[in-house]
């Protein structure tokens, strides 16, 4: 079942006719023939009946699903796998309204699928950022009354929340909510993820210009109607900024600051699996569903 694609939502529909061909294609992807407790990793462990198999070293129950995004869902996995498979599939992504019409469930329902969804986006390998590299900073959210000129406000909004974007020509993106747009704040994000031997390319904005200390940095001076010098330009991370506010405002609409790190993380799996086929992403994400996020946690605050 890994090995086969699926181009559509019909050929994804017939691969997954039942649950059990759903546990399947799980079991499949996550084991591989080999079950590993979820509660003792070291464990031996034993089959039981209805999918289910028993940890020897804790004596816990457990199935493919246990602390997953599907663990205690009363959905069954087909709906799952087709809202997994929307979400992946589509640019700008899906509202919680259209995947609730779409897989026939609440719009409640689909919201809280939604979120389970993107907690699970977040997958980074801590592999740095190399060869040559474009960084930016944007402010995403609400309508920003109190937005300035140049960008000299360092701080957040009532309404808008800075985003930090780091992009490797031809490579991996990276980006992060950050609480500021000061030196300290960007540069600590930056040297976390890009290798001091690569190329710095950036605007003139105040808070990167210390960043020639640790790398070959260049500018483009936006200021002065400079956009493209040579090889260096921010032109691709400012393509993903304006992918990324298409989606939140065109199919969103708001995001609060509390869960815009998971729209964020949604719009980066897709850039960065953009090379791949649908089936490839879409198998991707099955193999990290450990992420879990409760009702409770979405809703507090």
């Amino acid at each position: 079942m890994i090995n086969q694609d699926f181009n559509n939502v019909l050929e994804l529909i017939q691969a997954f006719p039942d649950q059990q061909s759903c546990i399947d294609h799980l079991e499949e992807l996550r084991w591989n023939g080999n079950v590993v407790s979820p509660f003792d990793p070291t464990s031996k462990v034993y089959d039981c009946k209805g999918n289910k198999y028993k940890c020897k070293n804790t004596g816990k129950y457990f199935n493919v699903k246990t602390n997953t995004i599907f663990d205690n869902t009363k959905l069954p996995l087909q709906k799952w796998f087709l809202a997994i498979w929307l979400v992946t599939s589509h640019k700008k992504g899906i509202s919680s309204i259209q995947l609730g019409k779409d897989i026939g469930v609440t719009q409640k329902s689909a919201w809280f699928m939604l979120s389970r969804i993107r907690k699970c986006f977040g997958i980074d390998d801590n592999e740095k950022l190399q060869n040559e590299v474009e960084a930016d900073e944007t402010f995403v959210g609400g309508k920003n009354k109190n937005r300035h000129a140049d960008k000299k406000f360092h701080g957040t909004s009532d309404d808008k929340a800075p985003v930090l974007g780091m992009i490797e020509r031809s490579g991996k993106l990276k980006a992060m909510q950050v609480p500021n747009t000061t030196y300290e704040t960007l540069a600590a994000e930056i040297m976390k993820n890009v290798k001091e031997s690569a190329k710095l390319y950036t605007d003139e904005y105040t808070s990167y210009k210390r960043l020639k200390r640790v790398y070959d940095h260049k500018v483009v001076k936006h200021s002065r109607k400079q956009y493209v010098k040579g090889r260096v330009h921010t032109n691709t991370i400012e393509s993903f900024w304006a992918i990324l506010k298409r989606g939140i405002f065109g199919i969103y609409h708001f995001t609060s600051k509390k869960h815009l790190q998971l729209y964020v993380d949604e719009f980066v799996f897709r850039y960065n699996t953009r090379q791949g086929s649908e089936t490839e992403r879409f198998n991707l994400f099955l193999q990290n569903t450990e992420n879990r996020i409760t009702y409770k946690e979405l809703i507090n605050g």
